[in-house]
């Protein structure tokens, strides 16, 4: 199926289409002009006024709203924009769930999002924390002649597209509407789109960026987006250290979550011309014996008109077949995907074994270490304290003239050595919050724990900045990943009043 960039809709067939996004190697700034080459090779579709614009990477969906047809630079601010997206992909309005983004009037960089109520209805607007819109006027890849275009850096999690697991989310269901006072028009793509989500386009993320070669494992080339050759995955340790520019930058991560060991595609096509199909996975801890490793799961398989889900399974015997390397899947050369929160925290052996054609002879094998861990970090608010005195949850307590104030002593602990960082802040007011102390990893700690019954601040105290009620919220992060993103953690809170 070739790209549809560049596509021309000339029959009702081809209206049907989806846009497909394309992998963003580098992230996009919507502030960059749209020709400085970061939007090349973007999927795209083509609308009455214009075309739209997408690529992803495993973050944020980046999405241009390009309006050939919107020549006039308009210094007033009554050009707008509509984008919507059907949050939990049951094509269906569904109040308080799906999500509406439009400009804040007289704001054309200021970005909103809103909730539908129903069929043409809306809340209010909100300004998302990290998505973005950015106006530009000038051209484009699709024309040469200055025009109107909207750029946009949406975050995946908020839109509710996931590239990891469930595998049932790399796509979602959007309409637009785009508002031009001159030349005047109003346009919604497709027509009508927020009164029947029915008539959504679906937008299919990419999954599919280029791992390094170098860094590739010999059969098993990447779990999910991280390599599984030696010089990111440590063959002593089992934690991967990536290059902080690349798609994934992690630093001596653990993996846990549902993993999906994906196949070195130069060597899954020799093995498929050769007729070499057949293969096992297993699974050790460290020190103990092989186990077969059996699971089902499903990867989304192109059609020519969308991707429709095939379910995959071992034999009776524990085996697999390998799936053509030259079909289009949504996860290419996916070898297997297995959850792993049943298993205990440590260090374990993954084997991965060819055989030559039907037979049981080995052809070859792979093996290589990754250090398993599920469990979150323990965090634990030890003491609130006013001097000598405890201050218990839900007391209001009387805060007098500085230095006077508050210490703490807080836990936050990892036994396996997999803590990726601590935050401890206190919200009050109307969605006010102020930190009182954090912590990251960095190399230099090795296998990190953190800490326990730490007090904070070392001296001195901590003065509330005004009198209110207060939440204090000690939040502590796993330096865990599933190949894709980073999983795990844990928090506590505790509530008080202060008065100054």
């Amino acid at each position: 199926m070739a790209k549809l960039k560049n596509f021309s809709i000339t029959t009702p067939l081809l209206f049907a289409f989806p846009l497909k996004s394309e992998w963003a190697v580098n992230p996009i700034d919507p502030a960059t002009p749209i020709n400085s080459g970061g939007w090349d090779d973007a999927g795209t579709l083509k609308f009455s006024r214009g075309f739209i614009l997408a690529k992803n990477d495993a973050k944020f969906l980046y999405l241009a709203i390009d309006v050939v047809q919107d020549t006039g630079n308009d210094t007033s601010t009554n050009d707008y924009f509509w984008l919507s997206f059907d949050y939990n992909r049951d094509r269906a309005i569904t109040s308080n769930v799906d999500l509406n983004y439009g400009n804040y009037p007289g704001q054309p960089n200021k970005l909103g999002l809103q909730k539908y109520l129903g069929p043409a209805k809306w809340t209010g607007l909100s300004v998302p924390p990290k998505s973005q819109v950015v106006q530009e006027f000038g051209p484009s890849p699709n024309s040469s002649v200055s025009h109107r275009i909207w750029k946009f850096k949406i975050e995946l999690k908020e839109i509710n597209v996931s590239l990891s697991w469930p595998l049932s989310t790399p796509y979602t269901y959007f309409g637009l509407r785009v508002r031009s006072s001159n030349p005047s028009f109003l346009t919604d793509f497709p027509g009508g789109f927020y009164k029947d989500f029915k008539k959504l386009r679906q937008l299919i993320l990419c999954r599919k960026p280029t791992v390094p070669t170098a860094d590739l494992g010999d059969i098993v080339g990447s779990i999910g987006l991280i390599p599984t050759g030696n010089s990111v995955l440590s063959p002593v340790t089992g934690r991967a250290t990536t290059d902080p520019s690349y798609y994934i930058s992690v630093e001596n991560a653990a993996f846990g979550g549902t993993l999906n060991l994906i196949g070195n595609r130069t060597k899954i096509k020799q093995l498929w011309d050769t007729n070499n199909k057949k293969y096992k996975v297993e699974i050790a801890p460290n020190g103990g014996g092989y186990s077969k490793l059996i699971s089902n799961w499903s990867n989304y398989r192109w059609t020519g008109s969308t991707y429709a889900l095939q379910s995959f399974a071992p034999s009776a015997y524990g085996y697999y077949q390998l799936a053509s390397p030259y079909i289009d899947y949504s996860i290419d050369d996916l070898l297997i995907q297995f959850p792993t929160t049943a298993l205990l925290p440590g260090l374990y052996r993954i084997r991965v074994t060819f055989y030559q054609g039907t037979s049981y002879t080995v052809l070859t094998t792979h093996e290589f270490k990754v250090y398993i861990d599920n469990h979150v970090p323990a965090t634990n608010i030890e003491s609130i304290k006013h001097g000598r005195s405890e201050v218990s949850a839900c007391a209001i307590e009387n805060i007098g003239a500085a230095p006077d104030g508050l210490n703490f002593r807080i836990t936050a602990n990892d036994p396996e050595g997999n803590l990726r960082g601590v935050s401890f802040y206190a919200t009050y007011g109307d969605g006010l919050s102020t930190s009182i102390y954090s912590e990251g990893y960095s190399p230099s700690k090795g296998n990190w724990t953190g800490f326990t019954n730490k007090l904070i601040p070392v001296s001195g105290n901590w003065r509330p900045p005004q009198s209110c009620a207060y939440s204090f919220v000690l939040v502590a992060t796993a330096r865990t990943t599933n190949g894709y993103s980073w999983v795990g953690r844990n928090s506590i809170h505790r509530n008080v009043t202060l008065l100054l």
